[in-house]
């Protein structure tokens, strides 16, 4: 591992905790009793887990652009969890801590 993907490695790892969280609520807001009021939260799971790996990707690569796309990672994953939160169901709150870590890792990885 070079030195600038083991400084970004704590990132990294709450980009793809976070993508993961993101595809589990996706999946689970599919199987809730009234999808159609969950639309805005699997938009926002799908966008929020696509940015992640993204990030994670750029990281480690160690891109002279990974600070800009971990800039756009921690805008997408606030809104996702925004989103989620307005929601009670367990997989929208887990998701919705894990978008709220992965956009603290990345603010701290921009600097």
């Amino acid at each position: 591992m070079t030195h600038e993907t083991q400084e970004y490695k704590d990132c990294i790892d709450a980009c793809n905790t976070c993508a993961d969280a993101c595809d589990h609520c996706a999946t689970a807001c599919l199987n809730e009793e009234h999808v159609a009021s969950m639309a805005a939260c699997i938009s926002n799971d799908i966008d929020c887990a696509a940015i992640c790996r993204l990030a994670a990707g750029f990281m480690a690569r160690g891109s002279e652009h990974a600070k800009e796309v971990c800039a756009l990672c921690a805008h997408i994953c606030e809104a996702c969890a925004a989103e989620c939160a307005k929601h009670d169901n367990a997989h929208c709150k887990a998701c919705a801590e894990a978008c709220i870590a992965c956009a603290k890792a990345c603010r701290t990885m921009v600097g």
